[in-house]
């Protein structure tokens, strides 16, 4: 990404004259997010096999119901990966099936536990490889993870204010996003 972009972005003058135009800012924004999510398009995305072993493995530690699964995975992966529901019950289900997990309800809930082959299965698992979450979370030491997250956070923000601030706000939000590209190119120039 060019400097100019968040400059063109944030310090250009619309056509008019007219200051910072709103549909530049938010145009911008979207144009980060989308850089970011194209770059880590894929990064993030599970195998098959990794939500049928991120559940044994949670199950291993303690029942849970589905949905405390889903937040316990993305709790694990730093927020990297959420699977759904649409693949978390079928494979609570499939699991059923094979005799690998009973499920009890209770207070209008389904808690889900290991049976004795569902342990011996999640044990040969764990011990095979790592748990999906922390392949998550360590490919390229975060790299592909934590940064564009955090750069989707930022363009999240900066679009808010310049939605909802007014012209000052707006103005602050520029000189913050302006220093923040100065930090982030002054760590490239110390290596």
């Amino acid at each position: 990404m060019s400097g100019s972009f968040l400059g063109d972005a944030f310090g250009a003058r619309g056509a008019a004259g007219q200051g910072w135009p709103m549909s530049n800012i938010l145009d911008a924004m979207e144009q980060l997010r989308t850089q970011f999510e194209q770059k880590t398009s894929g990064g993030s995305r599970m195998n098959k096999g990794d939500v049928r072993s991120a559940v044994l493995s949670l199950l291993l530690e303690q029942p849970m119901h589905g949905y405390q699964i889903i937040r316990e995975i993305e709790e694990r992966s730093g927020g990297s990966w959420k699977p759904s529901p649409g693949s978390v019950y079928p494979t609570l289900q499939l699991l059923t099936d094979e005799g690998l997990v009973r499920a009890e309800e209770s207070g209008g809930r389904k808690t889900y536990s290991l049976t004795e082959e569902g342990r011996a299965a999640a044990g040969d698992e764990t011990t095979e490889r790592t748990a999906p979450w922390e392949s998550a979370t360590t490919r390229d030491g975060g790299r592909m993870t934590a940064l564009p997250k955090a750069g989707v956070e930022l363009a999240q923000a900066a679009a808010q204010v310049a939605r909802t601030g007014d012209k000052e706000q707006v103005a602050q939000a520029v000189e913050i996003l302006d220093e923040a590209r100065r930090k982030l190119y002054s760590i490239l120039a110390q290596s």
